[in-house]
């Protein structure tokens, strides 16, 4: 098996806008191992949502390669590009994007109702274990607004581990946290990543990036720095040295 997960050649991204043609992402290079734990920063403007967007095969490069996985995502139709999402993508945002009616474990389920091979009992017990898996299976029959934000945050989580996709990509996950919280959910993160998943963390947050493996910057559409970081912070030590909330103590 290939040890690289994702590999990119000259993927390149431009916006047309009348006469105006904007070069969001110019011939990037970039390959990442099986198990790798990444850091994607720059600033507003950078190219780092444009990329994280062709990675999430939410968006088509307009030229370039994008191999996961060992499939040419850049040759697929859209059709094909729904089903690699589904397969081999888990995507976590700041936003949580949780339905509001339904339960903690029924929300962890919905990638799988795109599935032929789960019946229902078998949605719930995967569903279950991904509950199991970032900690809040206590929780699996409360609703969003009965979740605190990280609560919140680790059911998305496990919505996108529990089809058991080929990496995790997420998008600024601690965006909308305080800091304990925000730790919290690097915690889960750094967990997964100790079980062999591979993660991709979008983030502005330099404090956040000192979690992972590896730091790349982006700079007008191009890589500018690509890291390794020897030192990663360890999330469980850090959350040693906060005091707790009396809400969080209440959770």
């Amino acid at each position: 098996m290939d040890d690289y997960i994702l590999e990119t050649t000259g993927l390149s991204k431009t916006y047309v806008m009348g006469d105006i043609q904007v070069h969001a992402l110019r011939h990037v290079d970039l390959k990442i191992k099986r198990g790798n734990f990444i850091a994607i920063m720059g600033a507003s403007g950078s190219g780092k949502t444009t990329f994280m967007n062709l990675l999430g095969c939410l968006d088509k490069p307009s030229a370039g390669s994008y191999v996961l996985d060992g499939v040419p995502v850049h040759e697929m139709n859209d059709a094909q590009l729904t089903s690699i999402r589904n397969q081999k993508i888990g995507y976590v945002f700041q936003n949580f994007y949780l339905l509001s009616r339904t339960t903690a474990l029924e929300n962890a389920e919905l990638p799988l109702l795109y599935s032929r091979d789960c019946n229902l009992h078998q949605r719930r017990e995967k569903a279950m274990k991904a509950l199991e898996t970032v900690g809040i299976a206590d929780r699996a029959k409360h609703f969003p607004n009965q979740l605190s934000g990280g609560q919140q945050q680790r059911v998305a989580i496990a919505r996108a581990i529990v089809n058991d996709p080929s990496f995790i990509l997420a998008d600024e996950p601690t965006g909308n946290l305080d800091t304990r919280t925000s730790i919290e959910v690097m915690a889960v993160f750094q967990e997964l990543h100790a079980q062999g998943k591979t993660v991709v963390l979008v983030t502005h947050e330099h404090d956040i990036a000192q979690y992972a493996h590896r730091h790349i910057t982006f700079r007008d559409g191009k890589i500018i720095s690509d890291k390794e970081n020897p030192n990663p912070r360890i999330a469980k030590d850090d959350l040693l040295t906060l005091p707790r909330l009396d809400h969080e103590e209440e959770e």
